[in-house]
């Protein structure tokens, strides 16, 4: 029996099916072209052989094992570390995507695409469950300190969005600053955060439709296939619908989409303000101290909430990847990441203040828990108005998020990190179209068969990585001349505000009374007034959005970032550690040789010359005048 079950639980891993499908897709010369790393040898003329790929099919299969077996080491040395100039990733690196995306976007399109993707299902999920097991009716203070990191990560992004405008989000900003595999890692991480929580929102769009309509098994929607294991037999042909209409629409144009974006989200808001004011009119401040008074599991129980709870704060980052798009992005994008922001901090901070004067937190359910609440005081015709406005803030987050994860991707592409043909934007369009149609038809075949709620916290802890990284990325730019020898005292500081979070989070775990707190925050306060006294700046841009009090709101979202992950469960390390592995298997057979190709050998990966030979930044090139000036001039 115990076999049985053993073999019953072997289902496989969406990721690694995903990874392999990237991996598989085929060429439109339906050849070795990905494969061929050596230099490209003359074309043999005899018969039965493909020209132009090293003398043929096996000629290039050939260049390509020995390269893995031979050159791999050679080549990790060149490309691991190799950094770029923001100018590079303006010019040279963004014309392989043979055409511009239209600048087509306000302010305020960008402020509603933050909104949007923030406001989604998280805080429906998590609000019920936080109050009853962590927070209590403090749940509200969970939201603050996790909207606290937010806004001090949202910070960072704004200063790079700024200085380097460009798609590529955090994955551009630490290629420029740490070089080529660690905005690889980052890249690759955000993708699977993208992919997989729009198709664990995109099913859960399903639940909430049901209960919109009055169905109360969303599974009588999903169609039940026998033959499949266990947890992938429940096929959601509503999820697969509504990610294909999406994908649809965000292939036509970008500004459709956001004036759809701002028109759900503006309704979004307005629902958000019928909870809350119903909440607050129905409710009863007395519900805030009983039974066991506001904050029934102590400062810790608040804070190891705010770790679940950020999963709420996820999106804002995809408005740093409309900097191709947006009019001014110097003025509009520091606006629309920060704002937005603050904005969902305070509506969170209110939702979660209605339900708790609405119900005691020990009478809250799990799941549907602002649903059931109005159920409870008698306004059973509100828990239909929850499901409609819960369904319809998942398709504007579903929007925001599938928006992002294809400028992702376009980027990555523009690297040769992977298929070039991933990196073009159509003329006619303006748009990603190859990015965005893969990425689309992948979260929907994972929509389809796979309840990935188990992933959720994995997806929490891979984005705190790499706001993480950004933020060190930031205090590294700042402090340090990118392409020269990096200073012992920055990387020392840098690695002492990760150890003092680190000794922070082992004493949080060992439930040591209070002294880790004053120790360990003393110690950081202390590392970073010290740091600030005697290191000077050696990059203070002279335009543009900058973060004030550097190097603070960089340093202390080093330090809540670090201290948020160390609250997730060890299983959520074991299986980053395992996605972690893939991607870095799959840098070491594809990603480095495709890069070397194209960067060192001035080859593209799609057998063309790639847009040429981009020298990197401690080469004694400079960069190409007239192309910056064309870009200026399409700022402005």
């Amino acid at each position: 029996r115990r076999r049985k079950k053993r073999k019953k639980n072997q289902n496989p891993n969406p990721l690694f099916l995903l990874l392999l499908l990237l991996l598989l897709l085929p060429h439109r010369n339906l050849s070795y072209q990905y494969f061929d790393f050596g230099p490209r040898l003359p074309a043999m003329a005899t018969g039965g052989g493909v020209s132009g790929i090293g003398g043929g099919v096996i000629g290039g299969a050939s260049d390509y094992f020995h390269s893995l077996a031979t050159q791999t080491p050679h080549r990790l040395r060149k490309r691991v570390l190799a950094t770029w100039t923001p100018e590079q990733e303006l010019t040279q690196v963004r014309l392989r995507s043979g055409a511009d995306m239209k600048r087509k976007l306000q302010w305020y399109d960008l402020m509603a695409l933050g909104i949007g993707g923030m406001l989604g299902v998280g805080v429906f999920v998590t609000t019920g469950y936080v109050a009853g097991t962590y927070s209590g009716p403090a749940v509200f203070a969970s939201y603050i300190v996790a909207g606290i990191s937010a806004l001090l990560s949202s910070l960072c992004y704004a200063e790079f969005s700024v200085q380097i405008p460009v798609a590529g989000g955090a994955f551009s900003y630490l290629r420029v600053t740490f070089g080529e595999f660690i905005g690889y890692f980052a890249g690759a991480n955000i993708l699977m955060e993208y992919v997989l929580s729009n198709a664990g929102v995109a099913r859960s769009f399903t639940d909430y439709l049901c209960h919109a309509v009055g169905v109360n098994d969303s599974n009588l929607w999903r169609v039940k296939v026998d033959g499949l294991l266990p947890g992938y037999n429940n096929l959601d042909f509503p999820a697969v619908a509504l990610i294909l209409l999406l994908t649809l629409c965000l292939c036509h144009s970008t500004k459709d989409s956001s004036m759809l974006n701002l028109v759900m989200t503006v309704f979004h808001v307005m629902f958000f303000g019928f909870i809350i004011v119903a909440g607050f009119y129905n409710g009863s401040a007395k519900n805030l101290v009983k039974p066991s008074g506001m904050a029934p599991f102590g400062v810790k129980g608040v804070v190891d909430g705010a770790a679940i709870v950020y999963f709420s704060y996820i999106g804002y980052d995809s408005v740093s990847t409309m900097a191709e798009e947006i009019q001014n992005p110097a003025k509009a994008l520091p606006l629309g990441i920060v704002g937005s922001v603050l904005i969902v901090c305070i509506l969170y901070c209110l939702m979660a203040l209605a339900l708790c004067v609405m119900v005691p937190f020990n009478m809250i359910p799990m799941e549907a828990s602002f649903s059931a609440a109005f159920q409870q005081i008698g306004w059973g015709w509100a828990s239909n108005v929850v499901g409609a406005g819960a369904s319809l803030g998942i398709i504007a987050s579903l929007l925001v998020a599938m928006l992002g994860q294809a400028r992702y991707l376009c980027v990555i592409g523009r690297a040769r990190l992977v298929p070039s043909w991933l990196a073009k934007v159509n003329p006619k369009t303006g748009t990603p179209l190859n990015a965005t149609l893969f990425l689309g038809l992948c979260t929907a075949s994972i929509a389809l068969f796979t309840d990935l709620s188990i992933v959720f916290e994995m997806i929490s802890l891979s984005t705190l990585m790499v706001f993480y990284l950004v933020a060190n990325a930031l205090i590294y730019r700042r402090y340090v001349i990118i392409g020269g020898s990096p200073p012992p005292n920055t990387l020392l500081f840098l690695f002492l505000l990760t150890a003092c979070s680190a000794g922070l989070s082992v004493a949080w775990k060992l439930d040591a009374e209070w002294w880790g707190v004053p120790v360990f925050g003393g110690a950081m306060i202390a590392t970073t007034g010290f740091y600030q006294l005697v290191v000077p700046y050696v990059c203070q841009p002279d335009e543009g959005w900058l973060v004030p009090f550097m190097p603070w709101p960089a340093a202390i979202s080093i330090f809540l970032n670090v201290f948020l992950m160390s609250t997730l469960k060890l299983v959520s390390f074991k299986r980053f550690a395992v996605w972690g592995g893939l991607i870095t298997l799959f840098y070491l057979m594809y990603g480095v040789h495709s890069t070397y190709r194209a960067e060192e050998m001035g080859l593209g990966s799609d057998g063309g010359d790639g847009g040429g030979e981009i020298p990197q930044q401690n080469s004694n090139s400079s960069p190409v005048q007239q192309n910056v000036h064309k870009l200026e001039i399409q700022m402005q």
